[in-house]
């Protein structure tokens, strides 16, 4: 079955940083525009991070620009974000999805895979 799984969240004190990995599997990814989105409790899930299948394009919310980096590894499939300097108001369920380009995944479109989430809480 295809699935990406997200791994790297927790708890973490403002100011610190964490590192985000969406690991795929069932079928190559390569050839997939790749996000990041997340979604507060009581809040719509908001696009973060995209990146092309080259790696060359690359797309932010402006909230983050500055303190977040998407990255991948096409030879491997994960796709990771690091994120520094993180703020309480970063706290959320962080998803990794799968789409046709970087730009329709930052559009929401085209995303043909999610992954189950992972919390990353951000205290003050």
């Amino acid at each position: 079955q295809v699935q990406l799984v997200e791994s790297g969240g927790g708890l973490v004190q403002a100011g610190g940083s964490l590192r985000l990995s969406c690991a795929a599997s069932g079928r190559a990814f390569s050839n997939y525009g790749m996000g990041w989105f997340r979604q507060a409790p009581g809040k719509e899930r908001q696009f973060v991070a995209a990146i092309s299948w080259s790696g060359t394009t690359r797309y932010y919310a402006e909230s983050v620009k500055g303190r977040f980096t998407i990255t991948r590894d096409n030879a491997k499939n994960p796709v990771y974000l690091q994120m520094n300097n993180l703020k309480p108001e970063d706290t959320a369920v962080y998803y990794c999805a799968a789409g046709d380009t970087a730009a329709t995944v930052r559009e929401g479109r085209s995303i043909a895979y999610w992954g189950q989430g992972t919390q990353v809480t951000v205290s003050s």
